[in-house]
């Protein structure tokens, strides 16, 4: 499909003096795409020229038109030096290619400049025209639509699922070649800037080719990323789902799981998470699954296949299946045989979703995940993917072993990741093993009277539980009972998962943010000594990890792990794990015994005394965690549990002794029901450390949850006042005798103070969750710790959310309200989320021209807008896949910016946080300006995927690069959608300062 670009320059505004003696510029603009340039006249002496051109017309190839990224440089003329570029825009073509979306890109953009940042704004109004060509050997995959949620998008049918795609594209890093030494940094920068989005073009058009040869017409899950290798050059890869998406027209017919989580499905949390980044190693912990009925008639091609309770899909691997039920023996087979069947066509039975249609998820049997340490100066050709992609083959193929070991025939919430310190790259790949439903794996029908047969068999809510192996050759030792929610299969005491909360499951309380910290020195080395080193630790690493977060979830008083996410960072000398996830206790398994701390050192009298306080204290904590988080599973009658097994009827005995009150816990004898309470042995000064850091966590102040999946398990009751922040924090450790303690210690308390001070600053969005908590960690170089937080704060409604601390939650609510003169939320005005958003405006509600999504001076001004709060002046910005209390109607495409910035005087500029924040809200606003000139009101599934940050402090230097993406949307508010006249205005009393970003 050949097609006609056409770009018009309409006029600039606030642009730089560039012209000392007349303080005014001579403003023109070269517009480029592929090898073609046009250059408007110069404007002269203006800093807000009208420059009004005619229609510049590029005719090209519809490959150019998805790789190529339409350049626009606005220059300062000079009649007797070099013109002096003032800064530049790069717009993505890409979704003006697609047949549904918008047809032209007009509106204000921000110039950006590498050295000084954001300098004024030009308006430029984009037309593409495309014509037919229906070419067998095209190279081109128009009208493939790409987004970033990791479910299937809101307005949104999925027909088929066909399963994983993945494709990486090398080149060499323009930092590295030889004419770095003689180009300005600002030449390297831009050179860089457009070499990354030229290959992120290069690599959706390939992918598109995959998709569409699988007959899909859209990728689901998509996460790019990109390496940079140093000398090797620099990768860009990216994985995603391939699906076949239907559009559903009538908005009244939305199926459960394409609507927003609001009104009707008040009952149903959603739970997505965006970031499926999940590796676990050690004991793989096993996993949660929906069960629904089993009819594979239409094709799907999500991310997981479902079995049913009974039917327990196994590979051919010759694990018999010992706990298939008694009934639909000969069904069995035939299932069996076609979700294999449909699996096995596919190289890697990957899905990289993570909350699925209904139905799709049939068990999950734990965490898999697979890691290895390569040197990149070995590759033999450097500018060849082949090498890199024959190192992630092996990995998948190893995550595809994992899965079958567990009675699995597929991974979901699969994601991949690299972490590279000079020239060695640690690649680590996660998901979870999982039985999944044929149904939407591929065509074909059974017979309706099968699929009745099956939904009367089947447990709601617990299905996902039941163990998808054979309990007679498990692959690791764990611990089953029966369900106890259905009691007629086996579950494990614990599930780990890197998924989102299925949504008919049945929780018991509310959930809470999880995480394992970890940090361990190693001796600087070269090349294959240091890899060597390195592969060495990372078992005992990621087997720490995974202790601390058993005993973590056990202190909590829960026993499912969700949206589990382990990042393992390289640095020069040391390593850093950080696990986070969010525990659940879920009604189908076992209740957690609690914590026995066993001693082997000497028997004096003051270390028993020690051993029994810090006991005693352990106890008290899960007791304090059951009523923090509600957790009161209802006792069961021991004979029920006790028939099918002997062993339990100690096992409830012990358990409610230990729930009813913490002093009997002393009389636990452990010889009973084997592992009811979690022994902790404590044989050196290090042990006893590290319990006293499991007691350590702070729990968050009342009012406030935190998550980092997309959903609070057990709250529902959303307000529509949402509020992003993105927060860095780079710290510096001090070189003198380091040691594993006290670097722990260190790390503990840069993720613990990075929590509270978001607590502190949100205090006046109380009661609220912290949800899609995404944390990131680096070493970007010697000595330098770099945390990244991305979250968003969601109010829910105090008077509906089941509070059993009503007294003191409702005290600080006043206590905010009367504050908030004072007290307006982030004193940032750089840029922010509007949360203007009741029907009803806030007491204080913040106006901003609609044209211009980055006014600095305009939010200063709080002014209090007319009573229709129905046009948002500044694009939302969430990374949840849904806007609380609204509907998504039209995806516009995928946002995938990536942005450098590189300053030479930092200290004045505020230092590192003042150069990071400042960087920041500038990306923010450059994204809400494509979004805008898209037409669209919001990004949904953002996520910062990188933010590399190198300083040099000795010359004041400092460059940072922060790649963003997520799916640009229009939304429309329910309360525009049927005037709800009924709605308290209680929620007018929180400020709606928009703090869109809090860097520190």
């Amino acid at each position: 499909m050949p097609g006609k670009l056409k770009v018009k320059i309409v006029a600039g505004r606030h642009l730089p003096v560039m012209d000392r003696a007349s303080d005014l510029t001579d403003a023109f603009v070269e517009v480029k795409f592929g090898n073609t340039t046009f250059k408007t006249d110069v404007y002269l002496k203006s800093l807000n020229p009208q420059w009004n051109s005619e229609w510049f017309k590029f005719e090209v190839d519809d490959e150019d038109l998805q790789d190529e990224p339409l350049q626009i440089t606005v220059l300062d003329h000079d009649t007797y030096s070099a013109n002096d570029a003032i800064g530049k825009v790069y717009i993505d073509i890409d979704p003006l290619l697609y047949s549904e979306a918008a047809t032209v890109i007009s509106g204000w953009f921000p110039i950006y400049d590498t050295i000084h940042g954001i300098r004024g704004e030009i308006n430029v109004v984009v037309k593409v025209d495309l014509f037919n060509d229906l070419n067998r050997f095209r190279q081109s995959s128009c009208g493939v639509k790409f987004f970033c949620t990791t479910s299937i998008p809101k307005c949104y049918r999925a027909v088929i699922i066909h399963g994983f795609v993945e494709e990486l594209v090398v080149n060499e890093d323009p930092e590295y070649q030889w004419i770095d030494r003689i180009r300005t940094p600002r030449a390297s920068n831009e050179a860089r800037q457009r070499l990354i989005s030229l290959m992120s073009g290069e690599l959706q058009r390939k992918i598109g080719l995959k998709v569409l040869e699988m007959r899909g017409n859209a990728v689901v899950g998509y996460l790019q990323c990109f390496d940079l290798e140093g000398e090797s050059g620099l990768v860009v890869r990216a994985i995603g789902t391939a699906c076949t998406l239907d559009k559903l027209s009538s908005p009244a017919a939305l199926l459960p799981a394409c609507n927003s989580p609001s009104k009707e499905m008040k009952e149903i949390p959603f739970n997505e998470d965006p970031n499926p980044n999940t590796h676990s190693s050690g004991p793989s912990t096993p996993l949660k699954n929906q069960t629904y009925s089993f009819s594979p008639s239409k094709s799907y091609s999500r991310q997981s296949s479902s079995s049913d309770t009974d039917l327990s899909l196994t590979p051919k691997t010759g694990m018999g299946s010992g706990s298939a039920g008694k009934e639909g023996g000969p069904f069995k087979a035939l299932l069996r045989q076609q979700t294999q069947s449909a699996l096995e066509q596919r190289e890697f039975p990957f899905f990289t979703l993570t909350a699925f249609p209904p139905g799709f998820l049939v068990h999950v049997g734990g965490v898999v995940s697979a890691r290895s340490v390569k040197l990149l100066d070995r590759i033999h050709n450097p500018d060849e993917p082949e090498t890199r992609d024959a190192w992630w083959a092996e990995i998948r193929q190893e995550i595809k072993s994992h899965a079958k070991a567990l009675g699995c025939h597929a991974v979901v919430g699969y994601s991949e990741s690299t972490s590279i310190c000079e020239e060695v790259c640690i690649l680590s790949a996660s998901g979870t093993a999982a039985v999944l439903n044929p149904r939407f794996l591929q065509d074909g029908t059974v017979e309706g009277c099968l699929e009745q047969r099956l939904e009367e068999n089947l447990p709601a809510g617990c299905g996902f539980c039941h163990i998808p192996y054979d309990e007679l050759n498990m692959p690791f030792p764990a611990h089953l009972t029966y369900c106890y929610n259905c009691r007629k299969q086996k579950v494990p005491d614990v599930l780990f998962t890197t998924i989102d909360l299925p949504i008919d499951a049945t929780v018991i309380g509310k959930g809470c943010l999880i995480q394992a910290r970890l940090c361990r020195l190693k001796k600087k080395a070269q090349a294959e000594a240091n890899a060597t080193a390195i592969s060495n630790l990372l078992p005992f690493m990621e087997y720490e990890v995974h202790t601390q977060l058993m005993n973590k979830l056990k202190l909590k008083g829960m026993n499912a792990l969700f949206g589990l996410r382990i990042q393992i960072t390289v640095g020069e000398n040391m390593l850093m794990g950080l696990a986070s996830a969010t525990g659940v206790y879920l009604a189908a398994l076992p209740t957690p015994g609690g914590i026995q701390i066993a001693g082997k050192t000497p028997n004096d009298g003051s270390y028993e005394q020690h051993i029994s306080h810090m006991q005693k204290k352990i106890n008290d904590t899960i007791a304090k965690n059951k009523e923090l988080y509600e957790i009161n599973p209802p006792d069961t009658s021991e004979e029920i549990i006790g028939s099918p097994i002997p062993e339990p009827r100690q096992r409830s005995r012990l358990l409610r002794s230990q729930s009813e009150s913490s002093d009997e816990v002393t009389e636990l004898d452990l010889s009973h029901g084997k592992k009811d309470a979690f022994v902790l042995e404590i044989d050196d000064t290090d042990a006893m450390e590290d319990v006293h850091s499991l007691l350590t966590d702070v729990p968050p102040p009342s009012g406030f949850y935190s998550c980092n999946t997309e959903i609070m398990p057990g709250i529902n009751n959303w307000t529509s006042e949402i509020q992003m922040f993105t927060s860095v924090r780079v710290i510096r450790l001090s070189s003198l005798n380091l040691t594993n303690q006290a670097l722990n210690k260190n790390f503990n308390d840069l993720c613990e103070n990075l929590l509270k001070s978001l607590y502190f600053k949100l205090r006046s969005m109380i009661p609220c969750c912290l949800c899609h908590v995404n944390f990131t960690v680096s070493l970007p170089e010697d000595e330098l710790i770099q945390v990244t937080v991305t979250a968003v704060a969601i109010t829910f409604d105090k008077n509906q959310a089941l509070q059993t601390t009503k007294t003191h939650v409702e005290k600080s609510l006043q206590r905010a309200s009367t504050d908030n003169e004072e007290l307006l939320q982030f004193p940032l005005e750089l840029c922010s989320d509007s949360l203007s958003s009741h029907p009803f405006p806030p007491a204080k509600a913040v106006t901003v021209e609609k044209a211009s999504p980055m006014g600095e001076g305009n939010f200063r001004n709080r002014a209090t807008p007319p009573c229709a709060s129905s046009t948002v002046g500044v694009v939302k910005m969430t990374p949840l896949s849904f806007i609380p209390g609204a509907k998504i109607t039209k995806y516009l495409g995928i946002i995938n910016m990536f942005f450098i910035r590189e300053t030479t005087s930092l200290r004045e500029e505020g230092g590192v946080s003042g150069f990071l924040h400042a960087f920041i809200a500038e990306v923010f606003a450059m994204v809400r300006a494509h979004v805008a000139a898209l037409g669209g009101n919001a990004v949904v599934s953002y996520i910062m995927k990188q933010c590399v940050f190198m300083e040099n402090p000795n010359k004041n230097q400092a460059q940072c690069l922060i790649n963003v993406s997520g799916d640009a949307v229009v939304f429309v508010r329910e309360s525009e959608l049927e005037v709800v006249s009924t709605q308290q205005p209680t929620a007018n009393c929180q400020p709606s300062c928009t703090g869109g970003e809090v860097t520190t």
